[in-house]
């Protein structure tokens, strides 16, 4: 069984245009629809990963900064309504946060929010500063309704914006977090490319970048912990899971390592990830058995 939770979405934004009598500014409302076109879109990129050997695939929805629960729209509950069920393959909601310096006064994940993150099945960070990438791997990472589950970085960039301190890096993966790395920016420029999914440049230079920075993340991580997700808006950027493990071994990755990034470690994932409605992640009331 293969794994792609880095399946990104767009919708079409419709803004409201009715005004509160109230006096003050009110929150402009808007609604998110997904156009005929684009539901076809999707539909057949949703077939071309079946057919390359997916059975699990997360839809990723982006927000930037942070939550804002009287603005934030689940647009993934519509997405999912209109598509078609297929024998065999699960469909799944992530909702991605992009963290940059204004996230670092806080971002969303708070308890006042919880009936917001709910709905979703998996809860990924994207840390663009050292403040937040020390919050999402020390913090945010521990066993509560609030867990994020994975840490993707900007991997296109000239430079990583922080050091990947290994204290750091082992803490996260102590608590059960897992870093993303998304093939995509692999494939050279691409004008679907977007800083929330892991692609951040798109400059003919991208692709060396994405080959340091990722060999930087496996060397720190030491192979552990890692996942690797498609990241790809675009048809012609989706791979084989052979295909895939075959270019993360290039990395330095040890080819059993690169088999659990797409096959185990996103299983395991997904099992802690169900944890988020349980306290301090206990799924069942355990058994003691006496000899």
């Amino acid at each position: 069984m293969y794994y792609d939770l880095n399946v990104p979405v767009v919708a079409h934004e419709v803004t409201g245009a009715s005004q509160s009598k109230k006096k003050g500014k009110q929150p402009q409302q808007s609604a998110f629809l997904f156009t005929p076109a684009q539901v076809a879109s999707i539909e057949a990129r949703v077939d071309l990963l079946v057919h390359l050997g997916y059975n699990v695939i997360a839809f990723s929805q982006t927000v930037n900064g942070k939550i804002d629960p009287k603005t934030h729209v689940n647009i993934l509950n519509t997405l999912l309504s209109q598509l078609k069920t297929r024998s065999g393959v699960l469909f799944l909601k992530r909702l991605t946060i992009v963290l940059d310096e204004g996230s670092e006064g806080g971002f969303g994940l708070s308890s006042a929010n919880t009936a917001v993150l709910d709905p979703y099945d998996i809860i990924a960070l994207v840390p663009a500063t050292t403040a937040t990438f020390s919050s999402a791997c020390l913090t945010h990472s521990l066993p509560s309704p609030l867990t994020a589950h994975i840490i993707s970085l900007h991997l296109t960039s000239p430079r990583l914006p922080f050091h990947l301190k290994q204290t750091l890096v082992r803490t996260a993966i102590k608590n059960g977090a897992v870093f993303e790395i998304n093939y995509v920016g692999a494939l050279g420029e691409s004008a679907t490319s977007s800083s929330a999914l892991g692609v951040s440049d798109t400059s003919p230079s991208a692709k060396r970048n994405w080959w340091a920075s990722a060999r930087e993340v496996v060397r720190v991580t030491k192979g552990k912990g890692i996942i690797v997700s498609s990241g790809a808006l675009a048809v012609e950027d989706y791979r084989g899971p052979r295909d895939v493990q075959n270019l993360i071994c290039l990395l330095g990755l040890a080819q059993n390592f690169a088999h659990d990034a797409s096959a185990v470690t996103p299983k395991s994932l997904l099992i802690r990830a169900q944890t988020r409605k349980t306290y301090r992640a206990v799924l069942s009331e355990p058994k003691l058995v006496f000899p």
